[in-house]
């Protein structure tokens, strides 16, 4: 068997032995979102630690734990806490807790970030919905052997954030009276942040938001066939547009900051995907 699919249906059978749920949404919680949990009438949590073989993340505001509930009358799996690239993880533990999910039952990926602001215009807390991504600056997570049991090898990424969830997410914001930015979404390698020519060569580029995660979990959750969505807050300008030297606890300020508005919207997001499925 392939090693990389070993591992996941290990992490697979340690979660089914535990956990008995199957989510119909899965839900990452990126910075801002850390706390969103508390708005779900949660049935059960599991920490990474105790799933054999899975990556622990190591970033500061995320817990760690796969948390199961339901928002509204929809099943949900959140991931408090992503694996990044710039731990040290291969590529494909980066993914599979995207993998994992989708096997769980997950039949939508719902994504979030914290970014930093490209395009013109764009002001920390602003929320913008991802419509599309630039993931050539990370490892592609499905290099090597294909797994056929999770995709095929040459999978299309024409339309890798699904057109209408997106429709979905813009009428949410719309009834909510929330303002709503689109764009496309680069990852980069990380931790250190940008420089501004970098910066300059993103904005050539198409991106009008950046950072470091996201982009490789779309891509192996297509492969999969999953439906996927999402939404980036923008904590911060980026190198070369702010003035002032780009910091974490700005990140996690704007966060706080956010949080309200981008909780509302993923929640009615959620409801509405459950009721167009």
């Amino acid at each position: 068997m392939n090693p990389v699919y070993e591992k996941l249906c290990k992490c697979y059978d340690s979660f089914r032995a535990k956990i008995d749920f199957v989510p119909e949404v899965a839900l990452v919680l990126g910075s801002g979102l850390g706390d969103y949990a508390n708005q779900m009438r949660v049935t059960d949590t599991l920490d990474y630690k105790d799933i054999e073989g899975f990556p622990v993340s190591t970033a500061p505001g995320h817990v760690g734990r796969f948390v199961f509930g339901y928002v509204g009358d929809v099943p949900v799996v959140a991931m408090q806490g992503r694996v990044h690239y710039y731990e040290g993880y291969d590529m494909t533990d980066v993914v599979l807790p995207i993998r994992l999910m989708k096997l769980m039952g997950a039949k939508v990926l719902f994504l979030t970030n914290a970014s930093g602001g490209i395009r013109q215009g764009f002001r920390a807390g602003d929320l913008m919905m991802i419509t599309g991504q630039i993931s050539s600056f990370v490892p592609s997570p499905l290099i090597g052997e294909n797994i056929p049991e999770l995709g095929p090898r040459f999978p299309d990424m024409s339309h890798i954030y699904d057109e209408d969830l997106q429709q979905l997410v813009r009428k949410c914001a719309c009834k909510l009276d929330i303002p709503l930015k689109e764009g496309v979404y680069i990852q980069l390698k990380g931790p250190n942040y940008e420089t501004p020519q970098e910066i300059n060569m993103c904005r050539v580029l198409g991106a009008d938001a950046v950072g470091m995660s996201t982009a490789c979990e779309a891509v192996a959750a297509n492969h999969m066939g999953m439906k996927i969505v999402g939404i980036s807050c923008i904590s911060n300008l980026a190198a070369g547009i702010s003035p002032n030297p780009l910091t974490e606890e700005e990140v996690i300020e704007t966060g706080k900051q956010v949080a309200e508005k981008f909780t509302a919207l993923v929640t009615e997001t959620i409801q509405s995907i459950h009721q167009n499925l």
